[in-house]
């Protein structure tokens, strides 16, 4: 059976859905819970309709009413999310400005950019929200059908086949390179610009096995243009729950462990009251009955934590990909 596939409309409509029950009771205050005193911005470093963006939509949508006070979502692509990534660094931390971070600004820039214009510790970890798995496919002309059939096929013909991906330093292109350090394999990587270029590219045959985000693959998947080799994560996801984790592929990679993530930040300066607010209030959204369909729709899985445990992820993401990036040799500029 088929899972259901994923649409960015049906998302964004979702979204649209939430932002009309602004008709809700605010919730019942305690004499220490912190409430905003002016339009709350929610800054999406990223482009409308990824899920940067949409996250960030749910969670304004949620806390709107909730709070009394407009919440607003502003997009500030670019540079590969450290423009409004930055400009977040900047804002007071009296909780009115808010980042949706994910692990390009938020891990792998602090390794990969050699003129970045912020540090990890000028912003405040509050919790993530969503984890999605990266997938790795195949031309069919290949003929490969599993991890193990890649790797047994480079090790006979190494240099022989090509990997595409969204870009150099992205989650994809990083996972592609995880992999062959970890097997002591070797693919020639083609970067491409953004991961619809990739993609129609992995169909065309013009690369052999591609590294992208679950979706857009999924569906070329479902539809046996392109055979599906793994997931990313530890577990199979319930959107694909044929697909083996690139962990089950072999001793090597028992440890494999890339997802794209979406996760809610602060100034470092924030107080704890704003910090603890903040956090209760995504829980409380990733309880949601209506959020739960629009995760699930995504491909993802709600993944709430407290401040202190994602900021031990976020660490740990950061030191994983530093390993990776150095291992690469990559540095980059910052455009």
């Amino acid at each position: 059976m088929r899972a259901k596939r994923f649409s960015r409309r049906t998302v964004l409509s979702g979204t649209a859905a939430l932002t009309a029950a602004a008709i809700l009771p605010r919730a019942s205050l305690g004499a220490g819970d912190w409430r905003p005193t002016e339009t709350v911005r929610i800054i999406v470093p990223a482009a409308a309709g990824g899920s940067t963006d949409v996250m960030g939509r749910l969670l304004a949508a949620h806390l709107q009413p909730l709070w009394g006070q407009s919440v607003v979502v502003e997009n500030r692509s670019g540079a590969g999310g450290t423009i409004g990534t930055s400009e977040v660094t900047r804002a007071k931390g009296d909780g009115h400005t808010i980042l949706i971070g994910n692990p390009g600004p938020n891990a792998i820039a602090y390794s990969i950019f050699r003129n970045l214009t912020y540090k990890a510790d000028q912003l405040q970890p509050v919790s993530n929200m969503i984890r999605i798995p990266n997938i790795v496919s195949a031309h069919p002309s290949t003929g490969l059908k599993s991890i193990p059939e890649l790797i047994a096929f480079l090790k006979k013909n190494p240099d022989k086949l090509t990997y595409g991906s969204s870009g150099t330093g992205q989650s994809p292109h990083l996972t592609g390179a995880w992999f062959l350090q970890l097997t002591g394999l070797k693919m020639t990587h083609v970067p491409f610009r953004g991961a619809g270029p990739a993609l129609q590219a992995g169909l065309a045959g013009d690369i052999q096995i591609l590294f992208d985000n679950l979706y857009p693959s999924l569906p070329q998947v479902q539809d046996g243009k392109l055979n599906g080799l793994c997931v990313t994560t530890p577990e199979r996801s319930d959107s694909a729950p044929n697909l083996p984790t690139m962990r089950e592929g072999a001793p090597e990679l028992a440890k494999f462990d890339v997802s794209s993530w979406f996760g809610v930040f602060l100034p470092k300066t924030a107080p704890a009251p704003v910090l603890d607010e903040l956090n209760r209030q995504v829980k409380a959204m990733l309880e949601r009955a209506d959020v739960k369909k629009n995760i699930a729709g995504m491909g993802a899985r709600a993944d709430y934590g407290t401040p202190q445990q994602f900021s031990d992820f976020v660490d740990a993401e950061t030191k994983k990909f530093a390993a990776i990036i150095e291992k690469e040799g990559l540095q980059m500029e910052v455009k």
